[in-house]
């Protein structure tokens, strides 16, 4: 291969990556030979040729042997002239999290289209840190089910919940796994978005083939956050056909969404019924005890980064009972406190605490959400959310949505339209009727107004 085919693919790879990326990873490399199937690559450093190896290698060795060369690994090696670090720029990955090992070597098996690219995974996010606990156990033992690489034995499994619940946590830490056990299998990572980013970009450069033989050739396909190709018509329809091919090899399929499959709008309804054929599972809302363990894990890791740096009796339990957005805002707080904490020179007590995070505080408070009403509301009568959304006027039904819309509108600034469209798309003159109904029967019936009192206290807990 010539230095000038070289600059073409490099061309076609800045396409792919972006600019940042390209700038980053791709530009460095240095093209200095091919032979014995092996393309070799000077680089400036080892770290370098580290990140290109783990992150962009399979996609260089792809547009390698779709460009006829016949590549089946490639060889980076540090120039004898360079020395030092390239500096980060902005929109750069972490490079931290995804280093190879220590040699800058990457062999791959030449496989033409079935070569793909997976998204970075962070290193922090395996089954080692994720802290178990009631709102995520079965999620947890579902994707420790699947990580084991055994037998398919619910295809999909499809994780939801709101934001900062450990959706993505979970998809990392079943893909780190896999790795280990398994290193041959072909796992692909990715955001729904990027699969509709391939997919547009192989319908403008015609390379559909390319495409569909890449997606369906992989042993276990994992989408992030599914939610996103609703109302995409045509990337569902491949997106349909995809799913179906690799269930018919009784490949893995891993999904996960904010929501529940049968509350996704403007999710085409074949998508809807293949998505719930498998196993759904709900990552539910922190509660208080799970909070608390997620913060005492990491301030176990923080020791040694923070040594001397003691942490007051309370604090800890403060921020659990104060923070129950989600645990990133959660475990970003910690972090913001332990290095305001180091800066400064004091001890983390609870004056330090409000003084440092009362921004993070104030924003805390009465941050209930209509979802999460919807949610607790469900479980606490048992029944489904979308029964708790649903057409159904049994009563069995019926009154907790208006305890649900009675809770929405005394809790929540939203106003009555609002709380409408969450509720299936009703009326706010519905919503109004479900909120003085309930008003009604809090002075009347016992059992509604114990059921009324419980669930605020559940939610402002």
């Amino acid at each position: 291969m010539t230095q000038e085919k070289w600059g073409q693919l490099r061309q076609k790879l800045l396409k792919t990556v972006g600019q940042n990326n390209y700038k980053s990873w791709i530009e460095p490399l240095e093209f200095s030979g091919l032979e014995g199937g092996v393309a070799s690559f000077d680089v400036p450093t080892n770290f370098l040729g580290n990140y290109v190896s783990r992150n962009f290698a399979d996609l260089i060795l792809y547009e390698l042997n779709n460009a006829g060369e016949r590549v089946q690994r490639l060889e980076f090696q540090v120039s004898a002239n360079s020395t030092d670090m390239p500096s980060k720029t902005d929109g750069e990955p972490d490079a931290t999290a995804e280093l190879a090992p220590a040699s800058a070597r990457v062999e791959l098996a030449a496989k033409t289209s079935e070569a793909f690219q997976t998204a970075p995974l962070d290193n922090r996010f395996t089954f080692d840190t994720f802290v178990v606990g009631k709102p995520n156990e079965l999620a947890h033992a579902a994707a420790r089910r699947v990580s084991e690489g055994g037998p398919v034995t619910f295809n999909p499994l499809f994780l939801y919940g709101g934001v900062g619940l450990g959706k993505t946590h979970l998809m990392h830490a079943i893909a780190w796994e896999l790795r280990a056990r398994q290193p041959e299998l072909n796992v692909l990572y990715l955001s729904a978005e990027q699969f509709m980013y391939r997919f547009v970009q192989a319908l403008r450069e015609r390379k559909m083939m390319d495409f569909k033989h890449l997606f369906r050739s992989v042993d276990v396909l994992m989408v992030d956050d599914v939610q996103f190709i609703a109302g995409k018509d045509s990337t569902q329809e491949e997106f349909f056909h995809t799913f179906n091919a690799l269930v018919d090899q009784n490949k893995q399929i891993i999904i996960s969404a904010d929501r529940a499959p049968g509350e996704i709008k403007q999710l085409e309804d074949r998508i809807r019924s293949r998505l719930q054929c498998g196993l759904v599972v709900d990552l539910h809302p922190t509660d208080y005890e799970l909070r608390l363990g997620v913060l005492q894990s990491k301030v176990e890791q923080y020791r040694g980064a923070y040594p001397g740096l003691e942490i007051a009796d309370g604090v800890l339990e403060f921020l659990a009972q104060r923070i129950s957005t989600n645990v990133r805002v959660l475990e970003g707080a910690l972090t913001r406190l332990f290095a305001f904490a180091s800066l400064v020179g004091r001890q983390i007590d609870m004056e330090l605490t409000q003084d440092c995070l009362s921004d993070v505080l104030r924003a805390s408070e009465r941050k209930i959400t209509v979802e999460e009403i919807q949610r607790q509301v469900a479980d606490y009568y048992n029944i489904r959310m979308s029964d708790i959304i649903g057409p159904k006027r049994l009563r069995t039904y019926a009154r907790p949505r208006q305890v649900a819309m009675y809770l929405a509108k005394q809790l929540t600034s939203r106003s009555l339209p609002e709380i409408g469209r969450r509720f299936g798309g009703r009326d706010h003159t519905t919503v109004m009727h479900g909120v003085r109904r309930i008003e009604e029967l809090k002075s009347t019936d016992g059992q509604i107004a114990e059921d009324v009192e419980m669930l605020r206290r559940v939610l402002e807990a």
